[in-house]
């Protein structure tokens, strides 16, 4: 998977190459951009602030992520470890199936809908192995007209480094982009839950989603496992997941049984992770030499299901971009141009799923049970089947 080595080791594979590019951040776009660039002949050097790797839980992957997989040449590695996902069900708040669909029809059009554990996917973008210096961070950034000195905390005694270019894919809550002075908005739905795995069922292509007065769960399927998410208002699960669930079961009256099943295995989980439901947007992606990617530029609330795949894509577009053979300035303001409006339109999305899905009264998650029986599945979808249609 990541191969450790010095800064020092990269820096000098980076050298011999016609630009010098410094990923910020190992995480999915991080190392997707890097890894499409080493394979188009630029050693990109990758560090990640973290001294260990995350194992993450589950993705679901749209097809925007396939022209980076495409790239990667790990298609089939990429199908031998994930799962596909052909329907999607929606249960009301008090656990009865509201309807199921087959999403793969609709989707199926652009290509596959697949569940991945991020662990897993990790494995697969790095291939036979991907450089990285771990337990390393930008402690300083000075934009000069030829190129951007960096110093890296744990580097040398002082020394800084030239790039001819940054890239900036640390996640939501990105040190370098606060350095470097960026602006960003967040949303907070107030909203939040832990993440933990199930054992499967037999309905391996299944996505099934509860959509509570006050509580939601889900559960996703990888590849020898479920994924499940269980959550609600942050007041609420402030309680710890083990009495969420006890309060989530009063009100859940009839769930199915995978669902209760979900639901019980977070409860008992040791120490499931937490994730506050808040996403983030920066008002700007270029600055200079510098470039923001993925979750550091627009970092997406879960509900669409998007934010990995689009991440993927923007790291697919910006390497084509960087090796297109503009300047810097013209090849970063061709990808911002290019893909801002489409991740906005992804986030645009989620954040509205986000309103329709976070309810406490009853009455309104009623009437949003109305309104799911009467809409079709490629109305449902057509926000996502319009980014799909229409090429970065």
């Amino acid at each position: 998977m990541f191969r450790r080595t010095s800064i020092a080791q990269q820096y000098e594979k980076a050298s011999d190459c016609s630009l010098r590019v410094l990923v910020c951040g190992s995480g999915i776009a991080g190392l997707t951009v890097a890894q499409l660039l080493r394979r188009a002949g630029l050693h990109a050097v990758l560090i990640e602030r973290a001294t260990t790797v995350s194992a993450g839980y589950m993705l679901a992957l749209l097809p925007m992520a396939d022209p980076a997989i495409d790239g990667l040449g790990v298609r089939d590695e990429y199908r031998r470890r994930s799962t596909p996902i052909t329907r999607y069900a929606v249960d009301g708040h008090t656990g009865r199936r509201l309807r199921e669909d087959p999403i793969g029809t609709v989707v199926g059009t652009f290509g596959e809908y697949r569940g991945i554990d991020r662990g897993s996917l990790v494995e697969v973008l790095a291939g036979g192995g991907s450089d990285i210096t771990m337990g390393a961070a930008v402690s300083t950034v000075t934009q000069r007209r030829d190129a951007v000195r960096v110093g890296v905390a744990g580097h040398g005694d002082g020394e800084e480094l030239d790039f001819d270019v940054v890239i900036v894919a640390e996640g939501m809550n990105s040190h370098t982009r606060e350095l470097l002075g960026h602006r960003v908005r967040r949303v907070d739905t107030g909203w939040g839950g832990w993440i933990a795995w199930a054992d499967p069922d037999d309905e391996e292509d299944l996505g099934e989603e509860l959509w509570g007065a006050g509580c939601f769960a889900a559960t996703y399927p990888v590849a020898g496992k479920l994924g499940v998410f269980l959550g609600g208002p942050r007041t609420d699960t402030a309680a710890g997941p083990a009495a969420f669930f006890e309060a989530m079961r009063r009100r859940v009256t009839t769930p199915t049984d995978r669902i209760e099943r979900a639901m019980a295995a977070v409860a008992a989980a040791d120490d499931p992770y937490y994730w506050p439901l808040t996403d983030v947007r920066a008002r700007d992606w270029t600055l200079g030499r510098t470039v923001l990617l993925g979750d550091a530029a627009a970092g997406f609330l879960p509900t669409a299901g998007i934010g990995a795949g689009m991440a993927m894509e923007s790291a697919w577009v910006l390497s084509r971009a960087l090796c297109g053979g503009d300047d810097i300035g013209t090849a970063l303001d061709r990808f911002e141009r290019s893909q801002r409006p489409r991740v906005a339109a992804a986030q645009r999305n989620s954040r509205q799923l986000a309103r329709l899905m976070f309810r406490r009264s009853r009455l309104l998650a009623s009437a949003r049970e109305a309104l799911l029986s009467s809409v079709s599945v490629e109305r449902a979808l057509g926000p996502i089947r319009t980014i799909l249609a229409t090429s970065p």
